[in-house]
């Protein structure tokens, strides 16, 4: 009897390896993501667009991604085919990528720009779906998963500054495009999302299913109050994220100080996705939520009064929860409150009202705010925060813990 149960000792984790090819599958993402946020309107302005111009072809798949994001993960839910979404959207990132490095002119390039934009924020939804159900099925870690695209992203930044400042802009999009060959690998690689029978087909949902649910959760008031948590804390970042680093210039700050500020927050992220599974394993997800807001409170607000680098570097730190806290508490809020076969929907709900309609009229509006008001114009940031921290605490008191 010996030998059955030695050979059993030595079969492969499904958990393990589950986990591992998601995180796999982060890293090679975050690759596009980490030259596609920061670098882009570096390589349009390199290709002779005017601000204005960068201003439109960065704001437009905002715009997009409205009606094609959810339409998206509503037919993945219903077919229960989220892996295959993603292969085909991750070759459409590598198309539109090599399309791009052709275009000239404002028009190809907000055409295929978009595309690109577009194929990006539509794999994450669907791969977040995955990593939840890996959550669900073999108790996995989301953060430890989570943690290589954030990892990544930081390593990617570096590197496309370092090119861009010794061979130019077109070599952030070259970067980009390993990174779309490596994210069509990974996503082959993903495992299917039947976790429990890796080689059995999907089992499709029905249209009605998948729709009343979506709207049955649209009229519960936790759920909104969910909505409107995460995406008014993910929202406060915006003037941070569009004006933050020419101000700190403005401040005088270096350069290279800047850039160590942007690593500082991200590293903070990183290593919050790295405890999460020990030390944050208990806390749940309205309390991760409430930690958002608050910490995005305090991060605004002293932001207001144009601190010094002393105070800057723990502010940049609290972007491990203002950020990493609120993105955790959501990530729970799906795995533990909506039910499996829809979780890929609302993953794309909250993608969409978060970093797509939140966080758009977030940016529209902190324009004229910052020059009205310059480093003072984080006061609003700070009452989105505010907001963020009520909703969490209505979800506190109107919530079991369990399915919705």
């Amino acid at each position: 009897m010996t030998g059955p149960t030695a050979s059993n000792d030595r079969l492969p984790d499904p958990g393990a390896a589950y986990g591992q090819r998601v995180a796999l599958y982060f890293a090679a993402m975050f690759v596009i993501y980490g030259v596609l946020i920061p670098f882009l309107p570096v390589w349009l302005d390199g290709r002779g667009l005017d601000a204005n111009e960068v201003a439109i072809v960065t704001a437009v798949p905002f715009i997009l991604r409205l009606a094609v994001t959810p339409a998206v993960a509503v037919y993945a839910d219903r077919l229960a085919a989220h892996r295959n979404f993603i292969i085909g959207s991750a070759w459409a990132a590598l198309a539109a990528s090599l399309l791009l490095g052709r275009m000239d002119g404002f028009w190809p390039i907000l055409l295929v720009a978009a595309a690109l934009s577009l194929a990006a924020a539509t794999m994450m939804p669907l791969v977040e779906a995955i990593a939840v159900r890996g959550v669900r099925l073999f108790s996995l870690d989301y953060g430890r998963m989570r943690l290589w695209g954030s990892l990544s992203f930081v390593i990617v930044g570096l590197i496309v500054g370092g090119l861009i400042d010794s061979s130019g802009t077109e070599a952030a999009l070259w970067v980009m495009v390993a990174g779309a060959v490596l994210t069509v690998v990974a996503a082959h690689a993903l495992p299917r999302s039947a976790a429990t029978a890796p080689d059995a087909p999907d089992a499709p949902q029905s249209r009605d299913g998948v729709a009343g649910e979506v709207l049955r959760l649209f009229r519960l008031p936790v759920f909104l109050a969910f909505l409107v948590a995460a995406s008014a804390a993910q929202a406060s970042h915006a003037m941070f994220y569009t004006f933050g680093a020419l101000h700190l210039r403005e401040q005088g700050i270096s350069g290279a100080w800047v850039g160590a500020l942007w690593a500082i927050a991200v590293l903070a992220e990183v290593a919050l996705f790295a405890v999460a599974g020990s030390r944050f394993r208990n806390l749940k997800p309205d309390v991760l939520l409430a930690i958002g807001g608050a910490a995005a409170i305090l991060r605004w607000a002293v932001m207001t009064a144009d601190p010094p680098l002393a105070l800057l570097v723990p502010l940049q730190l609290l972007h491990a929860f203002t950020y990493g806290a609120t993105h955790l508490g959501a990530i729970l809020f799906v795995a533990r409150a909506v039910p499996d076969n829809v979780s890929g929907t609302v993953q794309a709900l909250y993608a969409t009202f978060a970093s797509g309609v939140a966080m758009g009229v977030a940016t529209w509006a902190s324009g004229p705010i910052f020059q009205a008001y310059a480093g003072q114009g984080y006061a609003a940031m700070a009452l989105l925060a505010a907001t963020s921290l009520l909703a969490s605490l209505y979800i506190r008191a109107h919530w079991s813990q369990g399915t919705i």
